[in-house]
């Protein structure tokens, strides 16, 4: 039986990361990288890589699902709903009064020259946690091989659900070829197909529907998000396109998952009632999943074509990690400014390990808003 102290120490740290989490899922789960793996020791280097994995293979924000994956292994059922909420608390806070401002003066306000330097400074997190696990996942050298065509293929924009799968189905089957064994007892995930929705009215129950569906179905990054969403809302006249734009710009610059945006856009259509259905819809799918797919990790490495599978799926997460931190930096290093604020986030991060991602993080920020002043 779990004790209080595990559901204390949860919930602290969730609710850290959840405020301190600016960057999106990778720079997330660098910081849980750090945070469960190397300080408290909490999960292992390989079975944290192993629930990187499983989230890629699932619909849903990937760290929030990290986040539940990780409250389930220290504390069960009990710790998956705390860590859950925990972590995605703070980002749903922030976004209403974010909503709130906006419905009352029709504008966000200017955080720009913060932003400005937090991004390059998350790139070095980002490095520092894909650095071991990098180490850690690349067994052998057909996962060198898949790893580096996984990374080629991303930074070409091919699906990343279909990089994923494709990964660990090549690996499936040349470990059960090397094996002479045939692969009859695999069964493929079953693929999630979306269904399209037309919009009565913009009433509660619509709201949790349309968000339900999205959660249980999406993969992929806030990009995704905004193109289902532009069908799901703006198409259908709920919401223009510019509360759209401006919706995912506040969960791209608030901590925590770009999901939260939802709350917003819910606060949008139908006021506080409306953002609270909409934030629990989306999330929702995600505690379910996490809940039915976590005892299977374990299952999976313990069996010899699974294992090749989930290694597989290792790789390619790392993979996939990196090229997004290379179009990150290709994004946001874009003058002496950034490149200044980048080298010294490495230097920090690779040089002195004991460092808080938090401090790297807000002193970014602060270096980024100082910078622009000159």
């Amino acid at each position: 039986m779990k004790s209080n102290t595990d559901l204390k120490d949860i919930a602290n740290l969730f609710l850290k990361l959840g405020v301190i989490g600016f960057g999106g899922p990778a720079a997330h789960i660098a910081m849980m990288q750090e945070e469960v793996v190397t300080k408290r020791k909490w999960l292992t280097e390989q079975h944290f890589l192993d629930l990187i994995g499983a989230t890629n293979l699932i619909p849903g924000p990937n760290s929030t699902e990290m986040a539940i994956h990780v409250g389930h292994e220290k504390a069960g059922w009990k710790g998956l709903i705390i860590a859950g909420l925990c972590f995605i608390l703070p980002a749903v806070l922030i976004t209403g009064i974010f909503a709130w401002l906006y419905k009352l003066y029709g504008q966000l306000p200017e955080v720009q020259p913060f932003v400005y330097g937090i991004k390059p400074a998350i790139i070095a997190i980002i490095l520092g946690a894909v650095y071991p696990l990098a180490k850690k996942s690349l067994k052998s050298l057909q996962l060198v091989v898949i790893g580096v065509l996984v990374l080629a293929c991303s930074l070409l924009s091919f699906n990343e659900i279909y990089l994923m799968f494709g990964a660990g189905i090549i690996a499936l089957l040349l470990t059960s070829f090397k094996n002479n064994k045939n692969t009859n007892g695999f069964l493929p995930f079953p693929l999630l197909q979306v269904a399209s929705t037309t919009l009565i009215s913009a009433t509660n129950v619509n709201l949790f529907w349309i968000f339900l569906k999205i959660g249980a179905v999406l993969y992929g990054s806030g990009y995704v998000l905004f193109a289902f969403l532009d069908t799901a809302l703006v198409s259908a006249g709920l919401l223009s396109r510019q509360q759209l734009i401006d919706a995912i710009a506040v969960g791209q610059f608030t901590p925590g998952p770009v999901f939260s945006s939802v709350t917003f856009i819910g606060y949008q259509i139908n006021g506080l009632t409306g953002a609270i259905v909409s934030t629990i819809a989306i999330f929702l799918p995600s505690f379910v999943f996490v809940a039915l797919l976590n005892p299977l990790v374990k299952k999976m490495r313990n069996s010899k074509l699974f294992s090749a599978f989930l290694d597989a799926v290792n790789v390619a997460s790392v993979a996939i990690i990196v090229s997004v931190c290379f179009s990150m930096g290709k994004d946001t290093i874009t003058d002496w400014r950034t490149i200044a604020i980048a080298v010294l986030s490495i230097i920090l991060t690779f040089g002195y390990k004991k460092i808080n991602s938090a401090f790297i993080v807000l002193g970014g920020s602060l270096l980024g808003y100082l910078l622009t002043l000159i």
